[in-house]
């Protein structure tokens, strides 16, 4: 999930990222959507397969673990060296979500987990989706819709404020609600849709509620004192086991004609 276009991260931002992506690729529910999206891959044994923005390579190598051939790919150097690290046999390139490092028709899947948000063009990047697949195959989008996620608080209209304006950060930040037509616009045939809920009871996503507020207060949407009592609410609430966050999140499949 580190596909970004735009200037990649310092190593120091990269490294808080990897910390906290391995911490949710850890969660059971996450395991689940990752394996429900190689299943909605439909591929069969030694099948070639790109998981673009691979970030540290846990699909990669979960994809491996089920006979598959698949080429992460990811624009973040650092992700990449920390993937292949871990990973040493694995195929890793650093490439681009619009200039994939492959041949046309070339992989028998296409996976994007939380990636097209980050693009400012994702018809672009699924215009070359459709480039390096074979002729039916599939590709699978998993990713969140950064307007919809849903935080208790006790200021609602606040905490509207600052999801939406932490939203216009993003460069994408409804792709995943357009999922089915960007891929139906793009080409792509019998697009399907499916809704997975997370839901977040925990001090862990004290630092995400953070950044939240953080960018809010940057981009002017709320002052800094409302900020930090909406960050000092929801630590509150953690410390009460009452902290609530939930994410939709889709997953949209379809087919390569």
């Amino acid at each position: 999930m580190s596909m970004q276009h735009n200037t990649a991260q310092p190593a120091s931002g990269t490294d808080r990222l990897i910390r906290l992506l391995d911490a949710a690729d850890a969660l059971p529910a996450a395991a689940a959507l990752r394996a429900r999206s190689y299943d909605l891959l439909q591929l069969t044994a030694s099948c070639a397969v790109v998981d673009v923005g691979c970030g540290t390579g846990r699909a990669v190598a979960e994809l491996a673990a089920r006979g598959m051939r698949p080429i992460g790919v990811d624009r973040d150097e650092r992700m990449i060296a920390v993937a292949r690290a871990r990973l040493r046999q694995a195929d890793l390139r650093l490439g681009d979500a619009y200039q994939l490092p492959l041949p046309d028709g070339s992989v028998n899947g296409y996976r994007a987990d939380k990636v097209l948000h980050e693009l400012d063009d994702p018809s672009r990047a699924l215009a070359e989706a459709r480039r390096v697949l074979a002729p039916g195959s599939r590709i699978v989008l998993i990713g969140q819709d950064w307007d919809t996620i849903v935080i208790d608080s006790d200021d609602p209209a606040l905490t509207r404020t600052i999801v939406h304006a932490r939203a216009d950060t993003i460069p994408a930040p409804r792709a995943a609600r357009r999922y089915r037509n960007l891929l139906m616009e793009a080409g792509f045939l019998r697009p399907d849709v499916e809704v997975r809920t997370g839901v977040f009871t925990d001090a862990a996503m004290l630092p995400v509620l953070a950044g939240f507020a953080d960018a809010a207060r940057t981009t002017g949407a709320v002052t800094g004192d409302q900020a930090d009592a909406w960050v000092t609410d929801q630590r509150r609430r953690a410390a009460n086991d009452g902290l609530f966050l939930a994410l939709p999140l889709f997953v949209a499949s379809a087919r390569r004609p």
